[in-house]
């Protein structure tokens, strides 16, 4: 259940990093700046590049809303919800934090 956690938190953290992140340098250059192409670009790039690391550890939601979906489709353990939104929420905090 660590590893799951620990891949959760990562995921999540390099998804607000990456994709939030990308969204900055385009509102901040507008002009010369990534634009709403980059920004798709780089959310859909690291979801892809979390789901190649770390999807076979812990499934790859990186966001609480799938996890509820996931649980609430009974695909999910409602034993695993709760640790798994806690590390999504964290990893996204720390994210937000470098950012």
């Amino acid at each position: 259940m660590t590893r799951k956690l620990g891949a959760e938190f990562i995921g999540t953290f390099w998804l607000v990093l990456g994709g939030c992140g990308s969204a900055v340098l385009a509102a901040t250059f507008p002009e010369t700046g990534i634009g709403f192409m980059g920004v798709a670009f780089a959310f859909g790039l690291t979801v892809l590049t979390m789901a190649y690391a770390i999807g076979h550890i812990s499934g790859c939601h990186l966001n609480p809303a799938v996890s509820v979906g996931l649980w609430m489709g009974g695909r999910f353990s409602a034993a695993e919800l709760g640790p798994y939104v806690a590390a999504q929420l964290l990893g996204a905090i720390a994210g937000a934090g470098v950012l």
